[in-house]
């Protein structure tokens, strides 16, 4: 397994600067090959630290949630990565090690290590090792709800849990669920969506949840409202809420993506 991250750097000047890059009513597509140095922000309280912001709310677009991919040098991270007393984050280790702290509790994480940090946790991150660490990292206000616990903290990783396959589709469709769906603790779900070679999803899917997916690994074309997008390792898609969409891979690896979406609570009126 993979997981693709900004490529950073800069094209030589030969380089055709026409791609699929878009931004519609409906969504946006972040190609990886946009990705590149001049478009990182570097945040206050962090040390050796850069970052691609990838989605961010916008009225009358995607409004829930925010999406960066992160990467420290040896010795960089925060002793207080989060401004937003009311954020919660899932993290999503591409390459390298990091070493996590929650509530005093530490972990060292690898590629595919998993984090899901709720909105009342104190925590810190660093890279301890010798090479850069990049991560994904999702953001979302906690919604309450009346009778409902705060979720906790956990650290698991990609490879601890095995994919749920989807019915009737002869095992080549499988999500990675890392919290139980029915857990109405969680108001956001950030899951590992799998396609084997030959895949799809067969239908048009039209739904209230937003979205952000992030391609790990794999190509696939990935239908995004009319109109069908080639896609790729560390190509961003974002969609708003009633977008449909659907994907028929394409190569010969498994297509897998990271995919937010919100749910489990009313609608604001």
């Amino acid at each position: 397994m993979s997981y693709a991250f900004p490529p950073g750097g800069l094209p030589d000047q030969s380089a055709n600067p026409e791609g699929h890059a878009v931004f519609t009513p409906a969504y946006a597509v972040i190609p990886a090959n946009t990705q590149r140095d001049i478009v990182t922000s570097f945040l206050p309280g962090w040390k050796g630290m850069r970052m691609w912001v990838l989605a961010r709310p916008l009225s009358g677009f995607a409004e829930t949630f925010s999406q960066y991919a992160v990467e420290l040098a040896p010795n960089g991270g925060s002793d207080a990565p989060e401004v937003d007393p009311e954020s919660q984050s899932v993290i999503l280790v591409a390459t390298g090690t990091l070493t996590l702290n929650i509530d005093g509790a530490k972990h060292v994480m690898g590629a595919g290590g998993y984090a899901y940090i709720p909105p009342d946790a104190v925590w810190t991150i660093w890279n301890d090792g010798d090479a850069k660490a990049e991560f994904h990292w999702v953001r979302k206000r906690y919604v309450g709800a009346e009778g409902v616990d705060l979720p906790e903290a956990f650290v698991t990783s990609d490879q601890e849990n095995a994919p749920v396959v989807m019915p009737d589709c002869d095992g080549v469709w499988a999500t990675t669920r890392f919290v139980e769906p029915t857990d109405l603790r969680h108001d956001m779900h950030v899951n590992i969506v799998t396609f084997q070679p030959g895949g799809r999803i067969p239908f048009a899917e039209t739904h209230v949840m937003e979205h952000g997916l992030y391609v790990l690994q794999g190509s696939a074309d990935y239908l995004l409202n009319k109109d069908w997008v080639p896609v790729g390792p560390g190509d961003f898609m974002w969609l708003r809420a009633f977008c449909p969409q659907a994907c028929i891979t394409t190569g010969n690896e498994p297509f897998r993506y990271l995919l937010y979406k919100d749910v489990n609570r009313h609608m604001p009126l």
